[in-house]
Formats: C-alpha cells, sequence, structure tokens
C-alpha cells in the first residue's frame, strides 16, 4: 500500500545519523505490516536496513539475530549439531500465517515489535530464553528478556525513540530438548496456541498465542500433572486469555491445558 501521507525517508548508515524522532516518524525494517494498512499518522520513515546489520552471528555464547534480519534467513540458518533445540527454529518459522513473499522481507524484529499473541519470533525467543538489545535515545543501550519485552497485542516494551537492535538466544537455551504444540482453528490459519516446554536443567513451560502476552513457568524438575495444573491457574487468569476471531478464551485455556500436559508427558518421558 502507498503511505500518501510520508513526506521524508531516512537511511542512516550509522547509529548517530539517527538522530532524535519526532511525533509522526516510523522505524522501518521489512515493512509488512507498516504498508499493509494506512498510516495517517506517519510523516517519515527511518530505514533500519541501511545500518548495514549483520543477519545472524553463532558464536560460543548462542545465537545473536539482528531486528532487521529477514525470516526467510533466519529459517536457513544451519546451526552447531549440539544444539539441538535449533529445530524450533523451522517450526516457529512455519507458524506464520505469510506467504513466502512475507518470510523474505518480514524481519524477526518487526514480529516482536507489533507484539501480537500469535507472533511466532515471539514464541521462538521466549521459550529460548531470548533477550532483546534495545538502543535508547540517549545512546545507550538496555537488555530486557522477550517475555517481559512483550507486554500485550501490540504493545512492545519501547519508548518513544528506542529501537530494537538485537535479539540473543543463549546457548545454553539451545541446547536444551524440547516439546512443541500449536493449533489454529483452520489448517493455514493464525496460532490459536502455541506452547513450547524446554528441559535440561529444570522445565520450562512457555504459553504464547493463547494469552495476549507470553507467559512462562518454570520448575526445578517436571512437575506432576496436578502441581502444572494448578501453577498454569494461577499464572493465567481468564482475562489473559486472547479473544479474536481466531479463538475464543474458553477454547484457548483448554489447549492451553491439554498441550501443557502432553508437553509435560512427553518431557518425563511418561507413556501417553
Amino acid at each position: 500500500m502507498d503511505l500518501n501521507t510520508i513526506t521524508s525517508v531516512a537511511r542512516p548508515r550509522q547509529r548517530a545519523a539517527i538522530g532524535p524522532v519526532a511525533p509522526g516518524d516510523a522505524f522501518l525494517a521489512g515493512g509488512t505490516w507498516l504498508f499493509s494498512e494506512p498510516q495517517p499518522a506517519v510523516r517519515r520513515l527511518i530505514d533500519l536496513a541501511a545500518l548495514g546489520w549483520e543477519p545472524l552471528a553463532a558464536s560460543d555464547a548462542g545465537l545473536a539475530i539482528a531486528a532487521t534480519c529477514p525470516v526467510a534467513t533466519l529459517d536457513a540458518f544451519e546451526p552447531p549439531a549440539a544444539w539441538i533445540a535449533a529445530p524450533l527454529i523451522g517450526l516457529c518459522c512455519r507458524s506464520f500465517l505469510a506467504s513466502f513473499k512475507i518470510w523474505n522481507t518480514a524481519t524477526v524484529g518487526g514480529n516482536l515489535c507489533m507484539a501480537l499473541p500469535a507472533g511466532p519470533m515471539i514464541s521462538l525467543a521466549a521459550a529460548l530464553d531470548g533477550v532483546c538489545t534495545v538502543w535508547t535515545p540517549d545512546g545507550g543501550e538496555r537488555r530486557v528478556s522477550v517475555v517481559d519485552f512483550v507486554q500485550g497485542p501490540q504493545q512492545p516494551a519501547l519508548a518513544p525513540g528506542e529501537v530494537l537492535r538485537a535479539i540473543d538466544l543463549p546457548r545454553a537455551a539451545l541446547t536444551r530438548r524440547f516439546a512443541f504444540r500449536r493449533i489454529s482453528l483452520t489448517p493455514l490459519g493464525r496460532s490459536g496456541a502455541l506452547l513450547i516446554g524446554t528441559l535440561g536443567p529444570g522445565f520450562a513451560l512457555t504459553v504464547t498465542a493463547s494469552t495476549r502476552r507470553p507467559v512462562q513457568l518454570r520448575f526445578d524438575a517436571v512437575p506432576d500433572a496436578a502441581a502444572l495444573a494448578a501453577r498454569l491457574a494461577e499464572a493465567i487468569p481468564d482475562a489473559l486469555y486472547y479473544d479474536d476471531i481466531h479463538g475464543r478464551p474458553d477454547w484457548r485455556r483448554h489447549m492451553t491445558v491439554t498441550f501443557a500436559e502432553e508437553i509435560r508427558r512427553e518431557l518425563a518421558g511418561e507413556t501417553p
């Protein structure tokens, strides 16, 4: 879609060139949402792609993902063999309600900044203990966990002028066993519930898509069914379940509880 209110486009090639951010400015990464509907309040685009951030960097510390990394680039990443949780990357990339055109344009950081419940990059990064690096307008930076970065639908933890720079996935999280469950109302529909469990050391369950923001439960070991159910009920009140055309709250709650128990049994090695 043409944005007919835009009067200028800035293409900074270094951080200092971003300059002050004023009302009417919008940061542009992939732009798949920005150009999908009218943006009457936007007057200037600041194109982050011109900064030339390296999309992916694997090291002994883990995987660093630039906010401008396209989803298709992340999906094509070939991880070290020891990263046994890395198949989650492909599973979450394929949880997009998107065409190959979107895959090649949409960015990992853009998906986080949209902060929609069904954002699969949120699911991936939250389950793997992702940490966001955020550039602040004063030239500094701060770090915040992905679980805390997404505060609600279209509510990222970004103050005016702040920029999501990168998401770091630690090696420890990438070397854990995992279990994945996802459901939507239609075969190619938007996620209605997406849960990921990880094990080693400790057990973590990350609930996304069914809730307005990510919810993560941690245990020292795989809990029994009653303990897990009790923690879910405590951590996710009815008001936290999302309600839209892709799923009613009661259905999302039912699938969350069902998937949580399936994940618990799988990672505990219990016979179905």
